[in-house]
């Protein structure tokens, strides 16, 4: 249909309802055809714009309300025209008929040819005859016979309720109020508000006109004969205008023409019913069917999140177990240590008392030798008295002695209290004898005196020299001098020291292999 127009002059209008702001206004339209050239030159061609400008021109004033090109041949260009007032219309005819358009860059002339618009409406002979001729069509049923209208390019917001949320959906209400002004109105259907209509024909009831607004069909059907002739004689050639609370008004083109299809009859409602049922069947178990898809998709992803849950629980409990695993193996690690280091320091504690009963037993045994030797060492140290000062060569003297013994106190003082004498005769007590008695007796030969070589070797060896020396400026000590006594004693302990510090050395010796 033709785009929505804006209506300056609304003097004309016929009100259709006012309630709604509808009206009825006469259609002004004409037909214009430009004749074009037969030849023309190559690469050049006619603008249909600039013919457009040429006729507003022409026609001046009053201006076109809306020119358009309804078809575009080599041959010709029709325009359709429209006009405030249908009183207008001759006016124009006279500016445009037989005229003729000079364009830039053409040498002939273009024809101009204009005459009122023919409407494409129909008249009660047609419908009349085909009704009358219609062996499918029953004139004593509704919706067989000349009753229902059927209306196209009718716009939305103009029939939608004014305090409706959705203004693009039209009522069925507000279609019957509009249209009753005629006559009783036995039904009225908008296929566009049934959604599964679309479905049951495969058509689409949703149009749009240029305008940009949402336009809709709609089927009037009256009671009465007389209802529908009185409709289709006032919608001829009208078009329909809206006038809002503000005073402006827009009018568009609908197209009116009679349904010749039954499609308010009986059986067609019926068969509409069922096809709904049907379908209102199938969709709910399309529902139906989403629905469980849905469900078992729930389903599915609750599994699914139950089924990971249970991984990531898994997985959280082999990590524990791992890391107990981890902890165990450091502890078993650790206890391990722990008793080699126990075994390592036992066995270190085994050993320095192994060590510990060696050297007590080595002691034990010293100390047995020690005892037992010192009996020995005195009975050796025993010397008879020496007399003179003389020196006998391999003797000790006390002087050299005493040089022996202070190398080494220590071991001096260890030496057991014995008593006994290096080159002495064994001490006796000395006793007053009457004279006669074994006192005034010779004494008994001299035992033989300890030598050099009866000396430990680690002694400092006396030559005679040292022995010569000694009887020259040191004379030999007298056997009963307590100063001799203790020189023995001393010697001897010297040369026990010098044997335990040679068994230490051996021992010493045995733990480093």
């Amino acid at each position: 249909m033709a785009a929505a127009t804006i209506v300056h002059d609304t003097s004309e209008a016929v009100e259709l309802c006012a309630a709604h702001g509808l009206y009825l206004k006469p259609v002004a339209r004409m037909s214009i055809s430009v004749a074009l050239p037969p030849l023309k030159p190559p690469g050049k061609a006619i603008s249909n714009w600039e013919v457009m400008e040429r006729l507003k021109a022409m026609v001046a004033q009053p201006p076109f309300s809306a020119l358009r090109i309804a078809k575009s041949t080599m041959d010709f260009i029709r325009f359709e025209g429209e006009l405030e007032h249908r009183g207008l219309v001759r006016a124009a005819l006279a500016r445009l008929d037989g005229k003729t358009i000079k364009l830039s860059g053409w040498a002939d002339s273009l024809r101009v040819r204009a005459a009122e618009f023919k409407l494409d409406f129909p008249s009660r002979h047609d419908w009349d005859s085909f009704f009358r001729d219609a062996r499918d069509m029953d004139e004593a049923l509704p919706g067989e016979r000349p009753d229902t209208i059927h209306l196209e390019g009718l716009p939305c917001r103009w029939f939608a309720p004014r305090d409706a949320p959705a203004p693009e959906r039209p009522s069925e209400q507000v279609l019957a109020r509009v249209f009753q002004k005629f006559g009783a109105i036995r039904h009225v259907d908008i296929p566009m508000l049934d959604p599964y209509r679309e479905e049951m024909t495969g058509r689409n009831f949703h149009t749009f006109s240029f305008g940009g607004h949402l336009n809709f069909e709609a089927y009037v059907q009256y009671r009465e004969y007389a209802g529908f002739i009185q409709a289709m004689s006032a919608l001829r050639g009208m078009k329909l205008m809206f006038k809002g609370d503000d005073g402006k008004a827009v009018a568009c083109n609908i197209k009116v023409s009679f349904d010749s299809t039954k499609h308010l009859s009986d059986a067609s409602i019926r068969k509409r019913q069922l096809e709904r049922q049907k379908l209102q069947e199938l969709e709910r178990q399309r529902e139906e069917q989403k629905r469980r898809e849905k469900e078992a998709e729930e389903r599915q992803e609750k599994a699914q999140a139950q089924e990971q849950r249970r991984l990531q629980e898994e997985v959280r409990l082999e990590e524990r177990k791992l890391l107990l695993a981890q902890r165990n193996l450091h502890s078993l690690r650790l206890v391990a240590e722990l008793l080699s280091r126990a075994k390592a320091a036992r066995l270190r504690e085994q050993e320095r008392r192994e060590q510990r009963q060696r050297q007590e037993q080595r002691q034990r045994r010293r100390q047995q030798e020690d005892a037992a030797q010192c009996p020995r060492d005195a009975q050796c140290l025993r010397t008879p008295s020496v007399s003179g000062t003389s020196a006998v060569p391999g003797v000790l003297s006390v002087s050299k002695m005493a040089s022996i013994v202070t190398q080494n106190p220590r071991d001096a003082a260890e030496c057991p209290q014995v008593p006994l004498a290096v080159g002495v005769p064994e001490m006796r007590p000395s006793v007053r004898e009457e004279p006669g008695t074994a006192a005034n007796q010779p004494p008994p030969p001299p035992e033989s005196p300890i030598r050099l070589t009866d000396v430990p070797g680690d002694l400092p060896a006396v030559s005679e020299a040292d022995g010569q020396m000694d009887a020259a400026g040191d004379s030999m000590a007298s056997p009963q001098d307590p100063d001799y006594l203790l020189l023995g004693q001393l010697a001897h302990g010297f040369m026990a020291s010098q044997e335990r510090e040679r068994e230490r050395e051996r021992e010493r010796g045995d733990g480093a292999g």
